[in-house]
């Protein structure tokens, strides 16, 4: 089976629902991860909101699906906040945000067709600062994303948590920089023995741990495949600091100080870790063997998509719309040999292997919150 690549959207957050489909199409890309986050959440890095996830109903969801079968692409949804700390009222809301859109993906036929929710965990470093907080943390794991689970095993319904450790969460006054508890394997390990039900599972970007100077070959390799459901495409330039190392994050000192002595220092939460986002094959080489990291997932049989998750600095970051599709066209071509076989047109994602989604017509349900779960 050929692996689809698709988009995640929130590289198009420009654009709406219409004018991103449209950049897919010229992409040549085989579906979406369509970014539903909340209009009146805290984050303002790399999100969107390609849904209008306060009027999704049956109808929406059956003409969503008609849109998307027309265009032959298929999808998933999700939004990437801190669901176990941060600020108590925000927590809340993150968390019945994530209620919703599970409520969604069951309209738009869940598991049956594919349709998977994205979310992050997060931290809670009142619990983490104290001996043990990271135990801690993962029994604050259990305790919310038990019943979240369960509710959408009824509906059907898979959750899937990326591994991002959230870097840039904290001001760079804090010492440590993990602020997402599945950022590491071991964490998403003990996790699915503290939730044992199948319906949660995995995005996995490779990015994130080569940055951390740790080999994505090695993380699949003790990886349950059964809970391996989705691959985003981002990779890593990483440029090592002689000042710092590369163990602990880069420190905020005095700017003064630091000029005088020609060190270099913290000046945003995002500047801790010594990398570069790119994308395969656009612009940079990276600090990733694309090659091997396919060839173990093949290894392994992994069916799922590739997402282009594009936070490129010479592509996203640019704001230039040119270059955000530029980077994610350069990233289609880079994968294309690796996934694909040689055809009289090259290496190209075989038509016959797309499937339409399913026209499920779901009964409406009502919505849940985390006071009546």
């Amino acid at each position: 089976m050929a692996n689809p690549i698709w988009i995640m959207t929130s590289a198009f957050d420009q654009l709406n629902l219409d004018q991103t489909i449209d950049k897919a199409s010229e992409i040549g890309v085989q579906g979406l991860d369509l970014c539903v986050f909340r209009k009146d959440g805290t984050r303002d890095d790399f999100v969107a909101t390609h849904l209008d996830y306060e009027n999704f109903g049956t109808e929406e969801a059956k003409k969503l699906l008609e849109k998307l079968n027309g265009a032959k692409l298929r999808l998933s949804i999700g939004a990437f906040d801190n669901l176990i700390g941060g600020d108590p009222a925000e927590r809340i809301k993150n968390q019945n945000h994530l209620l919703r859109l599970i409520r969604m993906a069951y309209l738009l036929g869940g598991d049956e067709n594919d349709v998977k929710v994205g979310t992050f965990v997060g931290y809670n470093h009142e619990l983490g600062n104290q001996e043990g907080g990271f135990e801690k943390n993962l029994l604050e794991y259990q305790r919310i994303f038990g019943p979240i689970i369960r509710y959408a095993n009824s509906l059907g319904v898979t959750v899937l948590y990326e591994n991002c450790p959230m870097e840039g969460w904290r001001s760079s006054g804090h010492f440590g920089t993990f602020n997402n508890l599945t950022g590491v394997l071991a964490a998403r390990k003990i996790m699915y023995e503290l939730v044992p039900e199948s319906n949660h599972g995995e995005i996995y970007d490779p990015s994130h741990d080569v940055w951390q100077h740790t080999d994505p070959v090695e993380v699949i390799k003790n990886t349950d495949m059964n809970r391996l459901k989705r691959i985003h495409v981002k990779s890593t330039r990483n440029n090592p600091d002689p000042f710092w190392g590369n163990m602990y994050p880069m420190q905020e000192v005095n700017p003064e100080l630091a000029a005088k002595l020609g060190i270099s220092s913290s000046t945003n939460p995002w500047d801790r870790h010594h990398y570069e986002a790119t994308l395969p094959g656009f612009g940079l080489g990276d600090s990733m063997d694309w090659r091997a990291f396919v060839n173990i997932l093949k290894e392994h049989n992994f069916s799922g998509p590739f997402e282009i998750e594009n936070e490129a600095v010479l592509s996203k970051q640019t704001g230039n719309m040119g270059a955000i599709v530029q980077g994610c066209k350069a990233a289609v071509q880079n994968l294309a040999p690796l996934l694909y076989e040689l055809g009289e047109d090259g290496w190209q994602y075989p038509d016959s292997e797309h499937k339409p989604l399913l026209e499920v017509n779901r009964e409406d349900v009502p919505l849940v919150t985390m006071e009546k779960l």
